[in-house]
């Protein structure tokens, strides 16, 4: 089922597309991920063949692993492009957390495709977050999540490890948003 993004504002686009990210390490997601952060990646194989990865990756540069998570969705843009900016929703009424967030890099080479985003200020954390799809030499089609993050918002500090349990679960349902 495709889940429905939402158009974000031309005044916040402007804005988030302006506003320095909330940590200096951008795009780290590609590499060894930076220290002084919470690290966190876990896979999950989703399917087999060429059609069940083009599905994998068409879903995921589509906002669907979020949508699919529960997790609303106000973009730039429909797609996943680099540049791009979201605000992403979870939680109800007044317990709604917004978070922010600027599209760092785009992974679209054949075997591979995803992309990774970092925060911007107004995010409850601080780092960067990659969504990779990847069809193996055994046709096995497996989704990577990887992440670092440390918390950026009060709250999140005075949350301590609730906020990485609080990744850990949104973490396991970004994983079964394409199973």
């Amino acid at each position: 089922m495709v889940q429905r993004w939402r158009p974000l504002d031309t005044a916040t686009t402007r804005r988030l597309r302006d506003v320095p990210f909330t940590y200096p390490e951008v795009a780290a997601t590609a590499g060894e991920l930076p220290a002084g952060y919470h690290h966190l990646s876990d896979s999950v194989q989703i399917g087999s063949g060429a059609a069940s990865f083009m599905a994998a990756r068409d879903a995921v540069l589509t906002w669907q692993v979020q949508l699919r998570s529960g997790v609303a969705i106000s973009a730039s843009e429909p797609t996943v492009i680099g540049g791009g900016v979201a605000v992403l929703s979870l939680g109800v009424g007044p317990a709604r957390i917004h978070a922010p967030v600027r599209v760092v890099d785009v992974v679209d080479e054949g075997r591979r495709a995803g992309f990774a985003y970092g925060t911007l200020p107004g995010h409850p954390e601080s780092g960067e977050e990659l969504f990779v799809v990847e069809i193996r030499d055994d046709g096995s089609v497996t989704f990577t999540v990887t992440a670092f993050s440390r918390p950026h918002s009060r709250l999140a500090r005075m949350g301590g490890p609730l906020g990485r349990l609080a990744q850990t679960l949104i973490t396991k349902r970004y994983l079964r948003a394409l199973g």
